[in-house]
């Protein structure tokens, strides 16, 4: 069986043989978790929206986690080519939209970040940001081959043009979440000190445009850093819950913060597990995502090329940074913003956006070294 196995030169054994499997595994665990406190905060949300089916957000959350399964599962087959192909292909699809979004998109509290597709809101920075990364990865390994074209300044105007329209929604978390991903491939691809300096002084001068220009962002802000002159209500919620939740959590079923709270199903999802799991919820949960994450780093400074290990490299900070920003807003470590924790909180379009991200961050590290032939050659079967 074994050498039968090492033969099959099938798609899907190649896919099956170099895949990152304990990093796929933590993954569908996360998936299973989400749907799980799905089950727990999703009725108390129907029910403050006066939806009649107590398990209208369990029945969706069932459904983007199959969409969500199934895209990892795709994209992690792709080739390295395919998945670079793939990614510059989804931040022009999503970009596109976002121009569309700007013009005539769905607005909700006070952000225009939506489009309405077969009735249902769709946000298409989910997607833009992961294609961003892995175009801006290629266009930086493109230095090597053909050092005398602004490379950096190309994949810089890119960064731009996509930021730009986040301020405009306004979506600064989202802004801040991109920006750092964006940093992080410029890092790998070798960033050049000016550069740095550059970005330090640029965020300095926008962070404090947008906190003089946009009230709602500086209100945030300085409810984080003066609580007792400013509303805290959700946050205090929050650290209430996982107090009461102690080591083992206060039952099943049995938490408050779902009927009080209207995103515990979304942004608050991390303080529901752990009023009603208790701590140990909380070191499962930010266990599984620090493995997926670091894991995925390390396997990213294995790369051959530069493009795989940048283009990695900044996926796998979008994945993880956009947990810490979740779990830290939960536990008022930051400023309050609206942010699903990944693969756990509902929402289709987060859903969506964080698969694309680790799908095609799975193509990408997988062992694309080692190919058939080669591979069999190692291991006596040709």
């Amino acid at each position: 069986m074994s050498e039968l196995a090492r033969s099959d030169t099938s798609v899907f054994a190649e896919w099956r043989r170099t895949v990152d499997w304990p990093s796929l595994t933590a993954c569908a665990i996360l998936l299973g978790l989400g749907l799980l406190l799905s089950l727990a905060a999703g009725p108390a949300a129907a029910a403050k929206l006066n939806i009649d089916n107590a398990f209208y957000y369990p029945i969706r959350h069932a459904f983007f986690v199959v969409v969500a399964g199934s895209i990892v599962l795709l994209f992690s087959g792709l080739s390295v080519d395919w998945a670079r192909r793939v990614g510059i292909g989804i931040f022009l699809l999503g970009f596109l939209i976002m121009c569309v979004v700007f013009l005539t998109g769905h607005e909700a509290k006070g952000s225009q970040r939506w489009i309405i597709l077969a009735g249902q809101t769709f946000q298409p920075s989910e997607i833009a940001k992961p294609g961003l990364v892995v175009l801006a990865a290629w266009i930086l390994s493109q230095r090597d081959s053909d050092p005398t074209t602004r490379w950096l300044w190309i994949a810089f105007g890119f960064y731009c043009a996509t930021v730009g329209l986040l301020l405009l929604q306004p979506d600064i978390g989202q802004t801040i979440l991109l920006s750092a991903a964006f940093l992080a491939t410029f890092f790998v691809a070798g960033l050049p000190v000016r550069w740095a300096l550059g970005f330090l002084a640029g965020g300095t001068v926008m962070g404090t445009l947008v906190y003089s220009t946009i009230p709602y962002v500086r209100g945030r802000i300085n409810s984080f850093l003066w609580p007792d002159d400013n509303d805290t209500y959700q946050v205090d919620l929050a650290m209430d819950a996982i107090e009461r939740g102690g080591m083992w959590g206060v039952g099943p079923g049995e938490g408050a913060i779902k009927t009080t709270l209207p995103d515990a199903h979304t942004d608050f999802i991390y303080a529901v597990a752990v009023e009603e799991y208790g701590f140990i919820a909380a070191l499962i949960l930010i266990g599984l995502i620090a493995f997926i994450a670091l894991r995925g780093l390390q396997l990213a400074m294995q790369g051959e090329t530069l493009f795989r290990r940048a283009a990695a490299t900044g996926l796998f900070t979008l994945f993880g940074l956009q947990a810490v920003i979740n779990i830290g807003v939960n536990t008022s470590l930051l400023p309050p913003k609206g942010m699903t924790l990944p693969f756990v909180s509902y929402g289709g379009s987060s859903m969506i956006g964080i698969a694309v991200t680790i799908g095609l961050a799975h193509a990408i590290i997988r062992r694309h070294r080692v190919n058939t032939n080669r591979w069999r050659t190692a291991h006596g079967a040709a």
